[in-house]
């Protein structure tokens, strides 16, 4: 059997190893720079296409921003799609004092981002992206993008008062969410990202109070056609954290979709040169056609 850390290293070196691609087109949805959508036109010269909106992860902390996910952007271009790169705000550079990783995550600006520009994009890409057709909108995201990807189709069931609440359910095809942090209860008990959930959302103090406002396993049911990929060697967002959101889900009396990929890590999913790629272009054509 692989080396769990030796398997990982050479699947995140094979989805950083293809050059970052140029978007067609850069629209802003707020005055600081990381409030910037990158948009790509679908390759194959139709003028109507369903809008992926595609939401970057790295744990919500500032060395990951959304470049890294461009080769997988075009990817779904090259299949078709118009597609939104979202970048958003993130946690700070440094290490929290007698911390070992950059902080994840900033509240509540992330998430102030987050539906910021979900309200925006249908302006936005009318403006930067008129292919893309508002009726087919499908969001997806990589794994702490798989966690905003779920709260922002979750925003009509968070509790009363809430600033980020819709007052309608959003006018989406549907979400899938690859290897997302989708509950927080376990992924917190299993540490994954070294603590980065309870950065998240401001420390242990905070944990139990802010958790209703972003834990999806909490925000449900939706209404919203979910579906959630996950490798079953993932050893960065294990499979038990997809698993519990899902057993949530059913306990709330919604169906999410759940498609195991025997053998698969955590980065092939967005990573054009792994068959776990194709299937996910897939899985995101099911719901936007």
């Amino acid at each position: 059997m692989p080396d769990p850390a030796a398997r990982d290293a050479a699947e995140e070196a094979s989805v950083l190893s293809h050059p970052a691609v140029a978007p067609d087109a850069t629209g802003a949805y707020g005055p600081h720079p990381d409030q910037v959508v990158d948009f790509y036109a679908p390759r194959d010269g139709r003028t109507s296409a369903p809008f992926v909106v595609a939401l970057h992860g790295g744990v919500w902390r500032t060395p990951y921003d959304r470049h890294h996910l461009t080769p997988f952007t075009d990817f779904l271009a090259r299949r078709g799609f118009a597609v939104a790169n979202v970048e958003y705000r993130r946690g700070s550079g440094l290490p929290r004092q007698g911390g070992a990783a950059p902080v994840a995550g900033r509240w509540p600006e992330t998430l102030d981002d987050i539906a910021t520009v979900m309200d925006a994009l249908p302006e936005l890409a009318a403006a930067h992206l008129p292919q893309a057709d508002p009726r087919r909108i499908v969001l997806t995201g990589h794994s702490a993008g798989g966690h905003l990807a779920l709260w922002a189709a979750a925003r009509h069931v968070l509790p009363a008062g809430s600033a980020w609440r819709l007052p309608a359910p959003p006018e989406l095809r549907g979400v899938v969410a690859l290897a997302p942090i989708a509950h927080f209860g376990r992924a917190a008990e299993l540490d994954i990202c070294r603590g980065g959930v309870t950065e998240f959302l401001g420390g242990t103090e905070q944990f139990e109070a802010r958790a209703p406002f972003a834990d999806p396993a909490v925000l449900l049911p939706t209404g919203i056609a979910t579906t959630v990929v996950q490798g079953r060697e993932d050893s960065v967002v294990p499979v038990a954290v997809s698993e519990a959101y899902v057993t949530a889900a059913a306990a709330a009396g919604e169906t999410v979709g759940f498609t195991l990929l025997e053998g698969v890590g955590h980065f092939p999913l967005i990573d054009p040169a792994a068959d776990a790629c194709a299937v996910v272009a897939e899985e995101i054509a099911q719901l936007a056609w």
